[in-house]
């Protein structure tokens, strides 16, 4: 693996990835490679023995590593991958860029992704799940991506092409989006920063911001488009199945449902990733038994679990 030549990027053996992720749980990653760039990225994975899994990482806000870690590499991209930029009606912004200051270029220059503002995480994330926030999506403003394949091409794909559903698309496993460009409405400057700091306290007020969190842990088990947009004649809400099955606040080890959103799974200080994952299933059984719902995880969760003692 070290032996590729003429990396730019930074490849390290056996990285904890604990530290990287919002939970700040997990075990070792048998490689994590930085890439300076795309075309850098391209050759790492042209180099890359074709059985060796790879998994891009963002910045770990809505993800679970085992606490076993993760057996291939971990591609987490930086700074050769965050420029934003602003065209006319695009907001082209690299897959490292974070969806808040996204949003807060967008707005500075009068183009309207405020939706963006409160989704953690950075755009590739954002563009792989489709997130949304205020009943707006990516899949309404993305016009298409750049990607680098598992064999190392890079590759222009419009926005159809990865078929943006709830929380879902179909980029293959092992493809690493570099960039996005996005279409947005015109809007006041003001008006959108003004905008952006009311879904901001509205936030604050409703779910545990300043806990270790990984945001929504479970979809909502409610009808959805084609293109992922929520249709609002369905109620039922993840959070409210958890406090109806008398959850709201419930510990498992250093693991606990927020007590100010039940639908947030938190790190108390203490928990491991079999802690979190297993609070996760029991709530998921709960709450199968008092509703007959089925809830789906939207937090990703990857890597190996530790062997038994």
């Amino acid at each position: 693996m070290n032996t590729i030549p003429d990396l730019r990027g930074t490849l390290t053996q056996t990285r904890s990835l604990a530290d990287l992720t919002w939970l700040r749980v997990g075990g070792p990653a048998d490689w994590l490679y930085q890439p300076a760039d795309p075309d850098d990225l391209a050759l790492f994975l042209r180099e890359l023995a074709p059985g060796v899994p790879v998994f891009p990482m963002g910045v770990g806000s809505n993800l679970i590593v085992r606490d076993g870690g993760i057996r291939g590499v971990v591609i987490r991209l930086g700074r050769g991958f965050n420029s934003i930029e602003c065209d006319g009606d695009r907001v082209i912004a690299g897959a490292a860029a974070l969806d808040a200051h996204v949003a807060r270029r967008a707005a500075e220059s009068g183009l309207d992704l405020t939706f963006l503002r409160t989704i953690p995480g950075s755009i590739g994330g954002a563009v792989r799940m489709n997130a949304g926030c205020y009943g707006t999506y990516v899949a309404d403003h993305l016009v298409e991506v750049q990607a680098i394949t598992r064999d190392g091409r890079a590759v222009t794909l419009p926005a159809a092409d990865l078929q943006l559903g709830y929380r879902s698309s179909t980029l293959p496993p092992g493809w690493v989006l570099t960039r996005a460009i996005f279409r947005a409405d015109p809007g006041d400057p003001q008006a959108l920063a003004a905008r952006m700091e009311d879904q901001l306290a509205r936030r604050d007020a409703t779910q545990p911001t300043r806990e270790r969190s990984a945001g929504s842990t479970f979809r909502n088990p409610a009808g959805f488009s084609s293109t992922g947009r929520e249709d609002d004649s369905h109620e039922l809400k993840a959070w409210k199945l958890i406090e109806d099955a008398g959850l709201r606040g419930h510990r498992l080890g250093g693991a606990q449902m927020s007590e100010k959103h039940p639908n947030f799974l938190i790190n108390t200080g203490t928990a491991t990733a079999a802690d979190l994952e297993s609070l996760g299933e029991l709530v998921r059984a709960r709450v199968r038994e008092t509703s007959g719902h089925e809830l789906l995880w939207e937090v990703v969760r990857i890597g190996d679990p530790l062997p038994d003692p």
